[in-house]
């Protein structure tokens, strides 16, 4: 286990200035209990103060040259690998993840801001030139050029608190916008580090980047419905962004919200390939993830084999140390988050249900007494019913719900039957049958014959229906984050 550094305090970042705040958040150490943590709180004051600053450096920043951006997120990239041990760290206490895991999300994060740069240059680089064509129109010639937005808020999740955070400020900044940042109030520290790192890089403006923690019922609705900002994007729970979306106004809304991800699985699937996929997909990082397989949709004739060798798979995954290299997850982000995982198991389990493995919290040896009730036992159900709310709704727990269909109908109808449709797989080693699921399954993405997975973005992902708006990735983000004008000549 590694040594605790002595107990960090963090501030706010506007306008090019540290700040104080009477306020502060404390971040929960998940790797050894306590607090590991101080962050300055920004209040209503101070989330105006930086909202007049990314409104006022508009100007300045509209005139700075790709080149110049690029530049900048390059700096950032290679500021985030200089504190990859630092920000690992971090990320493992305030986020509750292995330590293999974290060193993992910091390379993530600097390649982001790499990719972002390169996608601000490929983007400007493709100006429009068009002819009239219209009556009324002949002869006209126009340009069509990008510019940025604005001023962008991003709002981001705990569970990835800087990889997610890079995909969000990396394509903002690359595209010229300034950016608000509003972490979450449980994982803010791997952010101040971030904000650190754009502070120390050359010729970025003051105000066009600032950082502002703090509890959302404080400062989420003076920053979402200020009308000096331009764009928000967004990662987290659906419940969330529609309030976000609610208070926003006229502005561009990215968001990427919650995921309730099908594995459909049919007779003719390689089953022992299938186990894997679904308890990684399941069970990584406890399954907080949005793109995490949520449930498994299992044709009856294999359910009962499916089953058998998910639970073999099961035993490799245990949690421990996160400090240790063989750990495969470690605990829930709180005890609120493991008594609602609770809630769903047990709601299942009352409806008929098997519960095969696992059910309730059990933390391993040597964790602190104060942490134990967040660590959640990985969870397998068999043979669950689809009026169990674990079929439709999001769980952010590390549980294998497995449930079953007679034909393809009923596939399609389970799957969709969802308010949330982000991710989802489809097993099969039949082509035509994998493509005509991909195209009926309500989904920002399917994959076939693999657990979802965003990676680093290349592939544009998002949700349809409570799912979100748009599409995340590295050049549709930055697309997101531009607006286009034509120039008439």
């Amino acid at each position: 286990m590694a040594t605790r550094v002595a107990q960090r305090r963090e501030r706010i970042y506007v306008d090019g200035e540290w700040i104080e705040t009477d306020d502060t958040l404390s971040v929960t150490d998940l790797a050894d209990g306590g607090t590991f943590a101080q962050i300055a709180a920004a209040g209503p004051t101070e989330a105006r103060t930086a909202l007049a600053a990314a409104h006022e450096i508009k100007p300045e920043l509209r005139e700075t040259t790709v080149v110049e951006r690029a530049t900048w997120c390059e700096s950032i990239a290679e500021g985030l690998r200089e504190r990859e041990e630092e920000l690992a760290e971090v990320i493992v206490r305030e986020a509750g993840k292995p330590i293999s895991s974290a060193r993992g999300e910091v390379a993530s994060a600097a390649e982001r801001f790499d990719r972002a740069a390169e996608e601000a240059r490929n983007i400007v680089s493709k100006g429009e030139f068009r002819e009239g064509s219209t009556s009324g129109h002949e002869g006209w010639n126009a340009i069509v050029k990008h510019e940025p937005i604005g001023a962008v808020l991003c709002i981001t999740p705990y569970n990835y608190p800087l990889a997610t955070t890079a995909l969000q400020v990396a394509p903002a900044l690359a595209a010229g916008n300034s950016v608000l940042l509003k972490p979450a109030s449980k994982t803010p520290v791997s952010s101040a580090i971030l904000a650190d790192v754009i502070d120390d890089v050359d010729g970025i403006p003051d105000g066009a980047f600032n950082f502002v923690p703090g509890e959302a019922s404080e400062i989420g609705d003076v920053l979402s419905g200020d009308d000096r900002v331009n764009a928000i994007a967004m990662t987290g729970s659906s419940g969330a962004g529609k309030h976000v979306a609610r208070e926003s106004g006229m502005v561009n809304l990215h968001m990427e919200l919650g995921g309730n991800a099908p594995a459909v699985v049919f007779d003719d699937a390689d089953l022992t390939d299938v186990a894997g996929n679904c308890v990684k997909g399941s069970l990584k990082y406890a399954g907080q993830r949005c793109s995490a397989v949520s449930r498994v949709v299992a044709n009856e004739s294999v359910h009962d084999d499916l089953v058998d060798q998910i639970d073999t798979q099961m035993d490799a995954w245990e949690a421990g140390d996160l400090f240790d290299e063989n750990t495969a997850f470690g605990p829930l982000i709180s005890e609120d988050q493991a008594e609602w995982v609770q809630e769903l198991v047990d709601d299942a389990v009352e409806k008929g249900a098997d519960l095969v493995r696992g059910g309730e919290r059990r933390a391993p040896e040597g964790v602190p007494d104060e942490l134990g009730d967040q660590f959640f036992e990985p969870t397998l159900l068999a043979n669950v019913p689809q009026d169990a709310r674990i079929v439709d709704e999001e769980q952010f727990g590390p549980v294998a719900a497995v449930t079953t269909f007679e034909d393809d109908e009923e596939a399609v109808e389970i799957a969709n039957g969802s308010d949330l449709a982000l991710d989802a797989a489809v097993f099969t080693s039949d082509y035509d049958r994998a493509m005509e699921m991909a195209d009926r399954i309500d989904a920002g993405a399917v994959r076939i014959n693999g657990a979802p997975s965003h990676g680093l973005g290349d592939i544009p992902f998002g949700g349809n229906k409570d799912s979100g708006i748009g599409r995340e990735g590295l050049d549709a983000s930055i697309h997101e984050m531009m607006r286009k004008k034509s120039i008439i000549l």
